[in-house]
């Protein structure tokens, strides 16, 4: 009778380890019943933590890692622009959709180290109202900038760009005739005592939901 009470007590306290380390993993953070039966969650437009309501586009950018791996950017659960794509370059990378129908106009890089900042110049410009413009940096983002193209980017919404310096991280989504400062913008300084990357601070991401131009 004791070595049978003995093993109903290791299988009661096993059943529970079990059961606590299933749910809750070395952070405490839950893990849902889902995951436990073997089902995988939903899965939402460009891989984001959650959906978008009805007539909002989904959208992610990720800022590149140091001058080794490249930036990316998706919008509606499509990849705009990436490594994989064979579409990025140091500088920064840009590309613009259409605020109505989410279809890509152009995606094109401007290298802000040697490059000419007179193109990046003409290229915003020309940027017509209602357009969405998405931003992604890779190893250096302002050499090369000067007063007119920060002007520019803060009319499309930007509250960072004028902080903008060499070998920065900045990540940010816009529009031609926003009338406020976006609310989807990230920056960190390239700075010795914080870089995460030898000469580079780290990767920078944003995701969120932006609304359908209607009108």
């Amino acid at each position: 009778a004791g070595v049978i009470r003995y093993v109903a007590l290791l299988v009661t306290l096993l059943g529970t380890w079990f059961i606590v380390r299933t749910y809750f993993d070395h952070r405490g953070k839950a893990i849902s019943l889902r995951s436990w039966l073997g089902q995988q969650p939903p899965r939402h437009k460009c891989g984001n933590r959650k959906s978008c309501p009805q007539n909002y586009f989904a959208f992610k950018i990720i800022s590149g890692a140091a001058n080794v791996v490249g930036p990316s950017i998706c919008f509606d659960d499509a990849i705009l622009m990436s490594t994989v794509r064979n579409n990025i370059g140091r500088g920064l990378n840009i590309a613009l959709v259409n605020g109505t129908s989410g279809q890509l106009l152009t995606a094109d890089t401007f290298d802000m180290y040697s490059g000419d900042i007179n193109k990046l110049d003409s290229y915003l410009r020309r940027v017509k109202h209602g357009t969405i413009v998405l931003v992604a940096s890779y190893d250096d983002a302002a050499t090369k900038m000067n007063n007119k193209v920060r002007a520019l980017f803060e009319e499309l919404g930007s509250s960072h760009v004028k902080k903008l310096g060499f070998r920065d991280n900045w990540v940010f989504l816009g529009a031609k005739g926003l009338k406020s400062k976006s609310p989807f913008e990230e920056h960190i300084k390239n700075d010795k005592l914080t870089n995460k990357y030898s000469g580079w601070p780290e990767l920078l991401e944003i995701e969120g939901c932006v609304h359908r131009k209607m009108d």
